[in-house]
């Protein structure tokens, strides 16, 4: 469903990349939240949990519920799927269904963090992977029924990245919160993150190296064509086997020797993940709902469910650019975080108005 990794160019900054599939197209919005903006987090039966943004945040959201004529939504009904704040640390949102279950007791009077809200509350206030992961230690985190899910605990893990290349990923397991640093920067789905390290253990011997010829008895084979390498990388788009690759591709892509370069590359990268319509198929009748999260409906005429490459996302997190591009779409859209900075509000644009666009889309919050 989701593939993400971190690059490093040759003068050691950073880059991150990821891309979204699901089975449906949903009403995504990019937000920009300004310094000051205010936010609540409430779950049932504890105080609401307040904080404010210390630093700017653009990001990808999704309404948490579905409006209606008496309670249209609302900015705090928008939640933050993947983001970068003014500080280069960026938060994904990737599937894992195994996140939901029993969880650890919390007192009544104590204010909590939804897990739907980790986004908002990391970036908002955070510069790095180590002041996160400090807060998280003393901040109770719960996961909460999602109704636009049909009511199902959100079933997501989280992976944070700073512009010092550091990498943490934030995991319910059956209803229990761990927070692993991430050596490899790399995440996609289940299983849970330290089952993926441990499968790296069976891919020591993958090297970028092409291997082009070798001698078997008296006859002296070569390959007609370069590649060989990576003919042990595994060939599914599972979550397992774009684990294996994404990392990889982190480990091996040539360091790009300047930003405009790099950000390059990494689109090159990601395009190893990008996912069309019907590449893969499945029937309901034969367990095909594990394709999707739970409670989404399809809503097509089609037979079958398919993921596809809802959109894919580039974060420059040196620059403060944030690069967008949709299915519809042949190249991608620009947000810059320095030029937004002279907004006071919060903006907020529907992401299809980036369909088929290309460039600067930074205008479409600023109107210049």
């Amino acid at each position: 469903m989701c593939t993400s990794l971190s690059y490093t160019d040759a003068a050691g900054k950073v880059y991150f990349g990821r891309t979204l599939e699901l089975t449906v197209d949903l009403p995504y919005q990019v937000v920009y939240f300004p310094e000051g903006t205010p936010f609540s987090s409430a779950v049932e039966g504890h105080p609401a949990l307040e904080y404010e943004a210390r630093h700017a945040v653009l990001a990808v959201t999704m309404p948490d519920r579905k409006p209606s004529a008496e309670a249209p939504l609302g900015l705090g009904d928008l939640k933050v799927l993947e983001g970068l704040n003014a500080r280069g640390l960026t938060f994904s949102l990737l599937s894992y269904p195994a996140a939901g279950g029993t969880q650890q007791s919390v007192a009544m009077t104590r204010a909590v963090l939804s897990a739907s809200d980790l986004g908002s509350w990391a970036l908002a206030q955070f510069e790095t992977v180590a002041e996160l992961r400090e807060a998280l230690a003393g901040q109770p985190v719960l996961l909460e029924a999602l109704a636009i899910l049909g009511g199902v605990e959100s079933p997501f893990h989280y992976v944070v990245h700073d512009a010092s290349g550091a990498s943490l990923v934030i995991e319910f397991n059956r209803g229990e919160m761990s927070v692993h640093d991430n050596p490899v920067g790399v995440m996609t789905n289940g299983p849970e993150f330290g089952w993926h390290l441990t499968n790296l253990d069976n891919y020591t011997f993958l090297t970028n190296v092409d291997r082009s010829s070798a001698t078997f008895g008296r006859y002296a084979a070569a390959q007609p064509d370069s590649g060989i390498a990576t003919a042990g990388l595994p060939s599914s788009s599972t979550s397992v086997g774009r684990f294996v690759r994404a990392a990889y591709y982190a480990q091996f892509t040539e360091r790009a020797e300047t930003a405009d370069e790099a950000v390059q590359t990494l689109a090159h990268v990601m395009n190893n993940f990008d996912r069309p319509r019907g590449i893969t198929i499945d029937y309901p009748q034969d367990g095909g709902g594990h394709l999707e999260v739970a409670g989404l409906d399809q809503g097509g005429a089609e037979p079958y469910a398919t993921e596809f490459t809802s959109w894919t996302n580039l974060s420059d997190l040196d620059r403060g650019l944030f690069f967008l591009r949709t299915y519809k779409a042949m190249n991608f859209s620009v947000f810059d975080l320095n030029r937004l900075s002279a907004l006071k509000e919060p903006k907020v644009v529907p992401l299809d108005r980036i369909d088929g666009m290309a460039g600067d889309a930074t205008v479409l919050m600023t109107g210049n």
